[in-house]
């Protein structure tokens, strides 16, 4: 019988030529895209989120100065524009948590950096916190008098020291050998809050700056900035410094800032508390924030309130005192600016 060699080599021939088409269209597909490719078109399309406090107390339409109103609203509006800026165009939620918070730390009209509180002494002494929800890194200065943006201090301990929390003299050292501006303590002086501190009108003076950020790549993170209690005494450190008091990002669940009384949101650990509401129970941010807030706060007698973002883009702003400055802005155009209750 005689074979056709012919004939099977062009068959063989066909059929190599069809495993080869096959795979450089399955090459071209999406699907196969490479790892790095996929995330950035992934990136491309995630929405992105912005929230921020500045402070929360009695603030109510009746006691609070229409003209003072006026620049509140306009420097939450500039605080929340930067901070906007970066995620639309691709920025990490780090850099819009510290450069927002800058922003709210330059202005004297809150109780961070240039607008900070006084002590019992008359001196200034500054708390900052920040953390990254991609990986659980954070860092944190604590008690600080010199040192002109804390949060840009926080951020550096996070990423440029194996620690979490620096304080007082040493935290101003490493912040001066890392380049950040160190400016004398008399920086910090405003006429504002030094009449605060002789009148002692109110045991403590809220005011603290937070700002929480979901970027376009998924990532969460936030970030406090505070001067603390107004005539507070022996170096007193609030919840501002403290991961998972103040401040709390995870990527699982949500990103957190407080601001109130500091003693309650420390030893309820309101910021993780919220956290693993969400991660254990399986409830919303504004559930699990109202509960610790509204329910577990008020029960022990705490003040204050949160700003959160979920790995959504979902907002928080919980607050159980007559008011909260506050503000968010989202991808799909929402945003507003907000200081007493609805």
């Amino acid at each position: 019988m005689k074979t056709n060699i012919s004939g099977s080599k062009s068959v063989a021939l066909l059929s190599i030529l069809v495993v080869i088409s096959v795979l450089v269209i399955s090459c071209k597909s999406p699907h196969n895209a490479p790892v790095n490719q996929l995330k950035e078109q992934a990136s491309d399309s995630q929405a992105w989120a912005i929230v921020i406090h500045g402070g929360a107390g009695p603030m109510t339409k009746i006691n609070l100065d229409t003209s003072l109103e006026r620049q509140y609203r306009e420097a939450l509006t500039v605080a929340l524009h930067t901070g906007k800026k970066i995620l639309e165009d691709g920025g990490t939620a780090l850099d819009a948590v510290e450069m927002t918070i800058r922003v709210m730390e330059d202005n004297p009209l809150f109780n961070a950096g240039k607008g900070a509180v006084f002590t019992h002494e008359g001196r200034n002494e500054l708390d900052a916190s920040i953390m990254d929800g991609s990986n659980l890194a954070a860092g944190a200065v604590a008690g600080v008098t010199d040192i002109k943006n804390p949060i840009s201090a926080a951020r550096m301990v996070m990423t440029r020291s194996p620690h979490v929390l620096l304080s007082g003299a040493g935290a101003s050292r490493f912040a001066k050998e890392q380049g950040l501006d160190i400016v004398p303590p008399s920086y910090f002086f405003t006429q504002r809050r030094w009449n605060d501190l002789q009148e002692i009108l109110k045991k403590e003076k809220n005011g603290t700056v937070g700002c929480c950020a979901l970027d376009r790549h998924g990532n969460l993170a936030a970030g406090t900035s505070t001067g603390g209690m107004d005539n507070k005494r022996y170096n007193r450190i609030g919840d501002t410094p403290i991961i998972g008091a103040g401040t709390y990002a995870n990527n699982a669940t949500c990103a957190i800032s407080s601001t109130g009384h500091g003693e309650y949101f420390i030893r309820w650990t309101v910021a993780h508390d919220i956290s693993a509401l969400m991660e254990y129970k399986g409830m919303s941010i504004e559930d699990a924030a109202d509960l610790v807030v509204n329910k577990k706060l008020v029960k022990a007698g705490g003040s204050g309130g949160v700003i959160g973002l979920d790995r959504k883009g979902n907002i928080a702003m919980t607050f159980n005192s007559a008011g909260m400055f506050r503000a968010y802005a989202t991808a799909n155009g929402k945003e507003d600016v907000l200081i007493f209750k609805p």
